[in-house]
């Protein structure tokens, strides 16, 4: 058996989402002051980094982070690998998915960019509504994505979101996958408790073997 963290780091310089607070990490006290002790200032978006897209994301009154059941987020997973240069992911690259699956976590080759310290890439693999349809069809209730988006950055309307979280399936956002092994996996998946949270960081670990 062995561990793998999918979580990005959070540090000064990270990528993020075009139009998303910027993270910084700011020293306010040091070790070096008077009482000898560090402490940091945080600033960041509520979609930093590996995230929690809950359904009040994108509708009004709809299950925000702390509302969603931990036993959702945690258990039994399939990680269906993507192959290379594929950007729009739809149904039928999805057909390998086993039936079964509660928890789908696709990776891609942005995993690969990310461990080769890209910055943020706006032509990342994404789903297409078609994709977002098959995967409410088949029951999935989590699926995790190794892009800062579950959908193409210039989506429209954000119909993969809608499909999905309208159907009550949260969606991980941010996944760094780069050496993983496709097939089954237990996930830890455990978000900030932000009260009314749009949205949280998450710490996500695999356990693989």
């Amino acid at each position: 058996m062995r561990w793998y963290d999918v979580t990005m780091p959070l540090r000064t310089g990270m990528p993020c989402f075009p139009g998303d607070p910027p993270f910084e990490a700011r020293i306010e006290r040091s070790t070096d002051q008077r009482g000898g002790f560090q402490l940091s200032r945080l600033t960041l978006g509520s979609h930093t980094g590996t995230h929690l897209d809950p359904p009040s994301h994108v509708y009004r009154g709809g299950a925000t982070v702390e509302e969603i059941e931990l036993s959702r987020l945690n258990g039994p997973c399939h990680l269906l690998r993507i192959p290379e240069g594929i950007r729009e992911i739809g149904a039928p690259e999805l057909a390998r998915v086993p039936t079964g699956t509660v928890r789908l976590l696709l990776r891609t080759d942005n995993s690969i960019r990310w461990a080769a310290g890209s910055s943020y890439f706006p032509d990342y693999a994404a789903l297409n509504p078609s994709a977002a349809d098959e995967l409410v069809a088949r029951g999935i209730r989590l699926v995790g994505v190794d892009g800062l988006s579950v959908e193409p950055e210039r989506s429209v309307g954000h119909p993969v979101h809608r499909r999905l979280l309208g159907a009550g399936v949260v969606v991980v956002e941010g996944l760094c996958l780069d050496g993983v092994p496709e097939g089954p996996a237990e996930l830890r998946c455990l978000p900030m408790r932000l009260a009314g949270g749009d949205g949280a960081p998450v710490r996500a670990a695999l356990l693989v073997g």
